[in-house]
């Protein structure tokens, strides 16, 4: 029996720390779904479709790695829906644990699926996506936390302040 995991996020935009995550996922599990969640009524930086073509661009052709999103469901919902019987997630320090654990606990009492912590790659324990944007947006240099496309991508969306 196939094992299948997700990944979820909300990649707005994708990091080097998420790849990394969804890289190493790929080595443990025979398919990672990384599922782009997101709250209709809230706008991102990149729509939705746009945050998934991004990531694609970055993974490149992948063997046994999807992308697909997810809007007003539980993810316990959507790993059912696909036969998930784990969740990933990174954790960039103790933080990011206490952040995660209670959720981690809810979704095993829910439904019983489990949550697989990946230590992050100490190289990217201070990134996120939202740092990435106001770094960006404020001039600072981002060049190697995101994949180039991002990097582009952001010029374009997230016009740098002189």
């Amino acid at each position: 029996m196939a094992t299948i995991c997700v990944c979820p996020g909300s990649y707005d935009p994708v990091t080097n720390g998420h790849l990394d995550v969804i890289e190493r996922a790929s080595t443990l599990f025979d398919e990672v779904v990384v599922a782009v969640l997101y709250n209709p009524a809230k706008t991102g930086t990149f729509p939705v479709a746009r945050r998934i073509e991004l990531i694609q661009q970055a993974l490149g052709s992948r063997p046994r790695v999807r992308v697909e999103s997810f809007a007003g469901r539980l993810l316990v919902d959507v790993c059912q829906d696909l036969g998930a019987g784990a969740i990933v997630k990174g954790l960039r320090g103790s933080t990011d644990f206490a952040f995660e654990l209670p959720m981690a606990l809810m979704n095993r009492h829910l439904t019983g699926v489990e949550t697989v912590f990946l230590p992050g790659n100490p190289a990217y324990e201070h990134v996120s996506s939202s740092l990435i944007k106001e770094v960006h947006a404020l001039g600072g240099d981002i060049t190697g936390l995101v994949p180039d496309v991002v990097l582009a991508a952001l010029r374009e969306a997230l016009p740098q302040r002189d």
